[in-house]
């Protein structure tokens, strides 16, 4: 049986990655290597879920192994999708990198 502290929220799911990537970001500051990022594939088996309490309405929950349905009606679908990472300053796609273009002349050189 789930409990309010195991369930992650899809919005959550998404906010951890996009955190993860700002760190990742943030620690190739001084690299010489850059990455461009690309298309985020994300795929989640969720449970839409309608509470009964509170607002109601129908939020979806990253679904674990024991889905629980007391207080609520849940479904459990698989929903998969892309993002597209854009940097808001420049609206340009995101680079997990530093401000200055890198230099792989001695990549892989043993001195």
């Amino acid at each position: 049986m789930t409990t309010p502290a195991d369930d992650i929220e899809l919005a959550d799911a998404v906010e951890a990655i996009r955190d993860g990537l700002l760190v990742a970001t943030s620690r190739g500051i001084g690299s010489p290597l850059r990455f461009e990022l690309g298309d985020i594939q994300m795929e989640f088996t969720v449970e839409l879920r309608r509470e009964v309490r509170g607002k109601g309405g129908v939020k979806a929950w990253v679904a674990n192994a024991s889905a629980e349905g007391a207080f609520a009606n849940t479904r459990i679908q698989k929903i998969a999708f892309t993002l597209k990472p854009k940097n808001v300053a420049t609206n340009n796609g995101w680079e997990i990198s530093n401000e200055t273009e890198g230099d792989a002349s001695r990549f892989g050189s043993s001195s």
